[in-house]
């Protein structure tokens, strides 16, 4: 084998499937407790779950999709398996109390021995927001509040906090999370996320989907692999600025033409890869085939042999 397998230094996440459309149900690719324990044997560093609580029918209809509940099903994944890292990618940060999505994320990294990532965007469904009764326009401000309050929640301390939408007087949280802190990944391709990223979180969850994706999502496209390069530089440089000398995380989900079939084509994967990791990319999301566990657990294997043993 090629001494260029150097790309397998990136860490992979597996993305559970989503079943597009109105019909099928989300565990078709396969139990989730089987597809987890399948994914840590091939050497997947992380599993991942998205959120839609309460999906539009016309987006469903246009190719949208159902999600399960991220923080229960993690959960239920963190039983089942040993050292696989649980990421929410994303949880909407604005459908939430502050102080509630703190509880759920300690409780998952305590329970789980301090395997959370907390993954978190502002949200771009409106109707999700008209149906949870929250204020799409003050989405942003929301997101900054929770900010503000995760790292309060987690320190075990006393604290009291007085927000725009959420105040709190006095109060103290158990139980602390294991990791100090809970990393806290940041999706979307603006301006403002990458500020957020660079001052206040541990990794950046560009959206790499395409101009439709991006329309659909309310977020800049994020153009080729030399501008993501480019976008982490100055994402880096910033954090710097702000007195932050820690690791960033940049997270680059990965959609080539063929991927379902691991070991076609390996090679030109690769390449990507490695130019994904040159660029500054540190974990690269990929997902599988919808077509039951046997497929689930064919794609699992094979990708693993290929790019992580």
């Amino acid at each position: 084998m090629p001494e260029r397998v150097h790309s397998v230094t990136l860490r992979f996440i597996y993305h559970y499937p989503e079943i597009s459309g109105l019909d099928g149900d989300v565990l078709d690719p396969g139990p989730l407790r089987d597809v987890a324990i399948a994914a840590e044997r091939a050497g997947f560093d992380t599993l991942s779950l998205s959120e839609h609580p309460i999906p539009g029918a016309r987006w469903l209809a246009s190719g949208g999709h159902q999600t399960l509940d991220p923080f229960v099903a993690l959960g239920y994944v963190a039983a089942a398996t040993e050292r696989l890292r649980l990421l929410t990618y994303l949880a909407v940060a604005p459908y939430r109390n502050p102080f509630l999505l703190a509880k759920s994320a300690s409780t998952l990294d305590k329970l789980s021995g301090g395997r959370l990532t907390l993954g978190l965007g502002t949200g771009y469904q409106k109707s999700e927001f008209h149906a949870l009764g929250i204020d799409f326009d003050e989405r942003n401000k929301l997101f900054d509040e929770a900010l503000d309050v995760l790292p309060l929640h987690w320190s075990g301390e006393p604290f009291t906090y007085r927000g725009k939408h959420f105040s709190a007087l006095d109060v103290i949280a158990r139980p602390k999370p294991v990791q100090n802190p809970i990393p806290i990944w940041i999706g979307g391709n603006s301006k403002l996320t990458r500020r957020r990223v660079a001052e206040r979180a541990q990794g950046w969850m560009p959206m790499s989907g395409g101009a439709e994706l991006s329309a659909t999502a309310r977020t800049p496209t994020l153009g080729s692999v030399d501008q993501i390069g480019g976008h982490i530089t100055e994402l880096r440089n910033a954090a710097l600025a702000a007195g932050r000398a820690e690791p960033i995380d940049v997270v680059y989900s990965y959609h080539g033409d063929g991927i379902h079939t691991p070991t076609d084509e390996s090679d030109r994967h690769r390449e990507v890869f490695e130019e994904l990791e040159k660029s500054g990319v540190t974990a690269v999301v990929v997902s599988g085939p919808i077509d039951g566990l046997a497929a689930t657990v064919e794609f699992l294997e094979a990708f693993g042999s290929t790019y992580l043993s």
